[in-house]
């Protein structure tokens, strides 16, 4: 899944990019309104974490704007302001919750991990396809009742397939969600992943989940085939 950090401060855009990462997240940085505003609409992401205090704009404009133009990403407000007004304006705006500085990356992280799992509409706790469960909140993955262990990057990977159930992701999408907007990367790192997670999710349980779509993508499919021996 994508974040987006509109932070203008370099040393607390770099420190958020990092701990998101090890979460799972590919990540944008915005240091501006104008490139928060550009990046939110031309590149929708998955959320935004938005500091009050830029150079150009401060943060509830650009939720506002950003609001106005159909983009309904959650938005997790950071500022060093405390007073009640504040946090009702930035709420007022459009955003979806409100984190003041100094905090805790953790608590951050799961403040994060409750809007995205509401998104622009209530989102189930639990995502389940099959016998398959994947819990944001806990980034407990299940294959029945047996967990399995997956790396942040192969977690990002399933979770990404599972809010799409049925649909064909190009490899295009899976990178611009899962890895990185500005990732220049060979796209074969996709097939490389989607190998490494059909290695922990299907192969030790017989079955098929995550198709190939010739010349188009994956699909993980809402109903799948249990292998059967050569």
């Amino acid at each position: 899944m994508r974040v987006l950090v509109v932070e203008d401060s370099t040393r607390m855009a770099g420190l958020l990019k990092r701990g998101l990462e090890e979460e799972g997240y590919a990540v944008t940085i915005a240091q501006t309104g104008e490139d928060a505003l550009w990046s939110g609409t031309e590149a929708p992401p998955d959320a935004i974490v938005l500091d009050v205090m830029l150079p150009d704009m401060d943060g509830f404009e650009i939720c506002r704007r950003l609001r106005e133009r159909g983009m309904w990403a959650p938005v997790l407000m950071l500022t060093a302001r405390d007073a009640l007004e504040d946090r009702v304006r930035g709420l007022d705006a459009g955003a979806d919750d409100y984190l003041t500085k100094p905090f805790a990356f953790s608590e951050l992280a799961a403040r994060l991990r409750a809007l995205m799992r509401r998104g622009p509409l209530e989102r189930p706790a639990v995502l389940r396809v099959g016998d398959l469960s994947l819990d944001p909140a806990s980034r407990i993955v299940k294959r029945g009742d047996t967990a399995i262990d997956l790396t942040a990057k192969e977690y990002s990977l399933l979770e990404y397939f599972m809010r799409h159930p049925g649909s064909v992701l190009s490899r295009t999408q899976i990178l611009d969600h899962v890895w990185d907007f500005a990732y220049e990367g060979d796209s074969n790192i996709v097939d490389v992943y989607v190998r490494y997670l059909r290695q922990k999710i299907d192969r030790p349980f017989g079955v098929r989940s995550i198709e190939t779509v010739r010349r188009a993508g994956y699909r993980l499919r809402e109903a799948w085939a249990r292998e059967t021996p050569d």
